[in-house]
């Protein structure tokens, strides 16, 4: 059971009290104005309360918790990638494995906080043996093409959702046991920004940033959502081991970071001819679709703490 100190108590009153309030504004809003935008902007606060719930729930329980609540998500995430392409016979070994064997095995290393096999179980030893595998089904059809895309659905799904959890194992000077607060602070940031984008773009986006990939992503929306996001971080660098600068630009590369990893799985979606990943959440796609950010950005946010501040 985590220790609920007077840190974690406020951070998690804050972000009620946030849901609260934007739940107030939807309501009202939609009893005015009848139109997509606020029928979105209510789907994503019902899909928020949900997600925010699970979470919070799960991380309270303790580290075994969040290790299981992120096991879930990638597999759910890593079910929708790979149902978005068609599969052949000869690789249904091969996703046995990366289902039912290399993405517990993975988890079961953040659990029990191996660092030196967690950080090279997928990119190495599974990278291997999933080509591997279908070479012995014996199908060699688009054989490059299969195993890669199933290679890229595992590193994103799972090894680069992981690196969330696994923010637990560090021993960072100072800050043991509130470890905790750190994947707190990285969803926060990072998806807090992915909220402020939408708003930003809706309120005053004009330019579009990459029209062909992502029609509603405006330079307005992204500069507006990466700089107060970046400043929310500011504001809460009392939760975690950095000074409000370190937390400042620390925030500004994870949300950049959070904003490639977008672009990069609108990519997917345009190649695939799908406007989600999948239904999960009620009018707000599937898990992939939430977590895009955090594909990109946990990683090379857990190896900056690491490097910096272990």
């Amino acid at each position: 059971m985590i220790n609920m100190d007077n840190e974690l108590t406020l951070l998690l009153s804050g972000l009620f009290g946030v849901l609260v309030v934007a739940s107030v504004i939807g309501f009202l809003l939609s009893l005015r104005h009848q139109n997509e935008t606020i029928t979105n902007l209510n789907a994503r606060i019902r899909a928020w309360w949900l997600m925010c719930t699970v979470s919070v729930i799960a991380m309270l329980i303790g580290p075994v918790g969040s290790v299981v609540l992120f096991a879930l998500m990638s597999f759910f995430a890593l079910r929708e990638c790979i149902t978005l392409m068609p599969t052949r016979r000869g690789d249904h070994e091969a996703l046995f494995w990366c289902f039912f064997i290399i993405l517990p095995l993975h988890y079961l290393l953040v659990g029990i906080q191996w660092y030196a096999v967690f950080v090279i179980f997928i990119p190495v030893y599974a990278f291997l043996f999933i080509p591997a595998r279908i070479a012995v089904a014996g199908d060699t059809r688009n054989f490059l093409e299969r195993g890669a895309k199933i290679q890229w659905s595992l590193m994103m799904a799972v090894y680069c959702v992981s690196h969330a959890p696994a923010l637990l194992m560090l021993n960072i000077p100072g800050y043991a046991g509130e470890n905790i607060k750190l994947v707190l602070f990285m969803m926060i940031v990072v998806q807090i920004s992915d909220v402020l984008q939408y708003v930003f773009g809706k309120l005053w986006g004009k330019h579009r940033i990459v029209p062909k990939l992502s029609p509603n992503k405006t330079v307005e929306g992204f500069v507006g959502g990466i700089l107060s996001a970046s400043l929310v971080g500011a504001g809460l660098w009392w939760i975690t081991p950095f000074t409000p600068l370190q937390s400042f630009i620390i925030s500004l590369l994870i949300t950049l970071l959070g904003f490639t990893g977008g672009l990069c799985m609108s990519a997917i979606k345009r190649d695939r001819g799908v406007k989600d990943f999948g239904a999960m959440l009620e009018g707000h796609g599937g898990m992939m679709d939430r977590i895009d950010s955090l594909c990109f950005a946990a990683p090379v946010f857990f190896h900056v703490v690491r490097y910096y501040f272990t």
